[in-house]
This record gives structure tokens, sequence and C-alpha cells, in this order.
């Protein structure tokens, strides 16, 4: 039993030449070009150069508070009752939780150009985050995945790619790290692999809530007894990036983005889909209720779809962009990177991340805890 996500591995992907999605006619005339705007997004998606271009373009002012998980974003918007910002970042598959908050509102998509990106990730927002039927609350802005990042100088996977079993590994005792509730999923991958629970377990979870104490009871079990074998459990990029470089780590369950972005500078690092399938994410961008700069948004949605602005913005935070052509501008590092870490059927064996509901994110808090308290 698996449970159907409302985006499959090959949606997420499609190529651009799918068929769009309708859209209303897109018009600029009521954009921003002054004041500013307050935005809470993950800690490394908008680069130095991004902010100071469209600054330099608008006029108008970015206060970027950056964040390293989706329960920081929800737990500060439920706080805030939806009040200090007028862009958040959530990922694709947290339409569950944020439907019944009603925290969001839905954008005016005549100010959107949305025929600037991928159809398949525009189609998300249509569909699973049309609340209530009153719009489109979620735009995709960022995608990537979660796979296995290794220090090439003094660890290398036994065959052509490495596995989510390789943080737990026995020979990599106390050199590993990987961001908790993650981690044990990819260690339920590779039990599924190895013959150690059933196929389709993982997937079967997400369906009901005694399927999902059953399978995480002997996920957290299994990973339980292997914790003494992780050194490090990281909680943002930055973390990534120290454990890889400074905290001894020689291999680590990470997004992709951080080692990417080291492989780029020259360290030796690489990232690589692992054998059980690299987890795929969307994180888009929405705005809350208490939004007060409406019109600085569209500007910067406006800019963040610009091919230019979008590609060489991930030349530099080493994820991907859902913009058409964004590609183009970003530079041949970028592309071998990308081969080098999707090489093969990769792309084709994406796992992307299910919709989770309230309840599935509350208990698997409490495996989490238990595993990190043990």
């Amino acid at each position: 039993m698996t449970t159907k996500s409302s985006v499959t591995r090959r949606t997420l992907l499609k190529s651009a030449g799918a068929a769009a999605l309708a859209a209303p006619l897109y018009s600029k005339s009521a954009l921003a070009s002054s004041g500013e705007v307050n935005i809470l997004m993950w800690s490394d998606y908008l680069p130095p150069a991004f902010i100071e271009g469209f600054e330099a373009k608008t006029g108008i002012k970015v206060n970027y508070t950056g964040i390293g998980s989706n329960e920081e974003i929800i737990n500060k918007m439920k706080a805030t009752k939806g009040q200090g910002f007028d862009i958040v970042s959530p990922t694709n598959n947290r339409s569950l939780q944020w439907g019944p908050l009603e925290l969001l509102k839905p954008f005016d998509m005549n100010k959107v150009n949305i025929d600037a990106v991928n159809p398949a990730m525009a189609k998300i927002g249509t569909s699973a985050w049309n609340f209530e039927g009153a719009g489109v609350h979620w735009l995709p802005h960022i995608w990537g995945t979660e796979g296995v990042a290794y220090r090439t100088d003094k660890w290398l996977p036994e065959g052509d790619a490495p596995s989510y079993g390789d943080i737990w590994a026995e020979e990599n005792a106390g050199k590993t790290m990987g961001r908790a509730h993650s981690m044990m999923l990819g260690a339920g991958l590779y039990m599924e692999a190895a013959g150690e629970m059933d196929e389709g377990s993982v997937w079967a979870a997400y369906g009901d809530e005694d399927t999902m104490r059953e399978v995480w009871g002997q996920i957290t079990d299994w990973c339980m007894a292997r914790k003494n074998r992780i050194k490090l459990i990281w909680n943002d990029a930055d973390s990534q990036k120290n454990g890889l470089l400074n905290e001894g780590v020689v291999v680590g369950q990470t997004w992709d983005g951080p080692p990417l972005a080291l492989k780029a500078a020259g360290e030796p690092v690489h990232y690589q889909a692992p054998v059980e399938g690299a987890m795929a994410w969307v994180d888009g961008m929405s705005m809350p209720v208490g939004a007060k700069n409406e019109e600085q948004v569209y500007a910067f949605i406006d800019y963040a779809f610009g091919q230019e602005a979008a590609g060489k913005a991930i030349d530099s935070h080493g994820y991907n962009s859902p913009v058409l052509g964004a590609d183009t501008y970003s530079g041949d590092v970028y592309k071998k990177n990308f081969a080098e870490a999707y090489p093969g059927d990769s792309l084709a064996n994406l796992n992307p991340w299910p919709a989770e509901a309230p309840w599935y994110a509350e208990v698997r808090t409490e495996f989490v805890n238990k595993f990190k308290s043990a």
C-alpha cells in the first residue's frame, strides 16, 4: 500500500512542454516601486545579490528573516495570527496543515506571471492550496531534494550511488548527520530495501494514525539502537555545511543545496540521490492574512519569476528553480553538479514528500522526541 500525493514523481518534474494551466491576464500596472516587504523564508534562499538586484530595480527594501523548518513558519504565524510578514515560504506538502488555520489569503492571479513557471509545479497551488475554493494560496519558488552528501576525500559509497543506510552504518559511526524526522524516514526506506520492513510501509503510514504508529514504532526502535552512530543532528543549511567542513562528518542525509554550494566553491563534497530515491519538495510563497504590503509582494514575485534573477540565484544557493529557462542563466558549474547529483534514472525515481495531515505531524513529533531523548 502506498498513499497517493497530489503530485507524482513524474508530474513534479514534467517538462515545459506540458500543457500550461489557464491563467488570467497578467498585468504589471499595479506593481509597487517603493516601500518594503517583510519575508519569512528559508535561511539560504535569498542570496545577497538577489536582494540587491531586487532593491535596485524596484526601490523596495527587503526585510528578510531566515528560518530552518516548516514548524517555525507555522508556529510563528499561529502565534501572531498571521501578522508581521508579507511573504512566508511553506513546503508544498504542508497544505493539509495550513488550510484549517485560515492564516493565508489568496493571490490575485491577474498580478502573477504564472506562465513563467513549470506548469506541473504551478498546478500544486491550484489543487492542493486552493482552500475552500477561494483561490491560489501558494506559488512555487524553489525546488530541491533530500539525499546523501559526503566528503569525497574521506568516504565513497560502495556502488554507483550512496544509500540512506550509510548514515546508520557501523563503519561510519560517529561521522554522520541528518535532520531527525527525515533521517528517520530515510532509515525506513532503507529498512524496506533491506527487507527489514514490508515494502510500502513508509508511504502507507501517511494514510491513517494506527498504521503510522505501527510503522514509526519500528523505525524508531531501529534508529534508537543505532543512535550512537550519529554525530550531528542538523536544523538548517548552515549546520549542514558546518558539519561537512568543520565537525568531522563524512556522510550525511542533507538537502541538495548546501553540499552543492560547497562543491561549487571547490570543497571536496558531493551530493547524490541515493539508491532508495531522493525526497523531492517544492518550497513556495504564500501571503499571510496580515500582509500589509501587498503590491510589494507582487513586485517581489515578478522579480523572482524572472529567468535571469532566478538563474543567478541557483548558482549561489545550489537548489533549483521552477522558472522556465532559469537554468540558461546559470553557470556551467550548476549544470555539471545537477547532472552528477541525479545520474541515470535518479529524476524518474524521486519520492515527492506526501501531504502531511495535522495528526501525522503531531504523532511523528512524539517518535522524533523519543529518538532524540534516547
